[in-house]
């Protein structure tokens, strides 16, 4: 295990302690799950990017017109309509 002095605004530091102590969680813990949580958001965008560069404009297209296809014929959920003053 290594450490690292993390050098933070004072705003940040003190919202740090604030969620850590609602938490129940170390500024240890909160740390190093957020900094986790941050590097998998970063593993997970180069993944998708990686995969879409070897996918073609057409193979695309087609995934997502079977992936429209597939999906229900269904009124949207409450909350999910557009709004009333919505144009096409």
């Amino acid at each position: 295990m290594a450490n690292y002095a993390l050098r933070l605004p004072d705003s940040l530091l003190e919202h740090a302690r604030q969620v850590a102590e609602q938490e129940q969680v170390s500024m240890n813990q909160l740390f190093t799950a957020a900094i986790a949580e941050k590097l998998s958001a970063f593993r997970t965008a180069a993944f998708f990017r990686e995969r879409a560069q070897r996918m073609s404009e057409q193979e695309a297209l087609d995934g997502f017109e079977a992936w429209l296809a597939a999906s229900p014929d269904a009124p949207p959920m409450p909350g999910d309509e557009l709004p009333e003053d919505w144009k096409d």
